[in-house]
């Protein structure tokens, strides 16, 4: 009897602890942002700076997010022309996509239910354009508690004009980025950092 009790005792302290640990797993998920064809030149339209580039790195961290079975989610924004997810990161059919009309992704969405749902607690962030929505979904993703990671060379945006002053959109870019680390609200690698670090960043 005393050895049942032992044994039951300990059954119950390991499923404890396992369940203490499972509490502080961190589990990570990919956010694609607007990466629409809206944003890529066309016919009468430039485009962003950079998009077709920044694309590409994107389809890299994609992949590497699909390779190793991790969470995707696809964010893309209501629009009458170039709705559609452009080809370079085109969701597969088992990926969650959802569409906003609003610059913050978890307004008017179900995007926050999604990740809670799945345990998630870290997200890699990236997409169009860097100053709107891209960072509306950091800002909005770390007012709700998530660790937030941006691949910075996944992102892109356009030349823009305040008063007479013409601000690049290098410039446009890299101050966004910078207020957003410098703000704690995120942390900016690019993609070659992020593959360095991919064992720390998905667990």
């Amino acid at each position: 009897m005393k050895n049942a009790i032992t044994s039951l005792v300990l059954i119950f302290a390991t499923t404890l602890a396992m369940q203490a640990q499972d509490s502080t797993k961190i589990k990570t998920a990919l956010l694609l942002v607007d990466i629409q064809n809206f944003y890529f030149p066309s016919e009468g339209n430039k485009g962003l700076v950079n998009a077709h580039e920044a694309s590409l790195v994107a389809k890299e961290v994609l992949e590497i997010f699909r390779n190793e079975n991790q969470l995707v989610v696809h964010i893309r924004h209501q629009s009458k022309n170039g709705f559609g997810i452009h080809s370079h990161v085109t969701p597969l059919e088992n990926e969650k996509i959802i569409t906003k009309t609003e610059v913050n992704s978890f307004k008017g969405t179900d995007l926050q239910a999604f990740l809670k749902e799945n345990k998630v607690t870290r997200l890699v962030i990236i997409g169009m354009q860097t100053q709107m929505c891209l960072e509306g979904a950091v800002r909005a993703a770390y007012d709700y508690g998530y660790e937030c990671i941006v691949v910075e060379d996944a992102c892109a945006t356009r030349d823009l004009k305040f008063g007479d002053k013409l601000v690049k959109a290098a410039d446009v870019h890299a101050g966004t980025l910078a207020t957003l680390q410098g703000g704690g609200y995120a942390k900016v690698i690019n993609l070659s950092t992020f593959k360095e670090t991919l064992s720390d960043i998905i667990k």
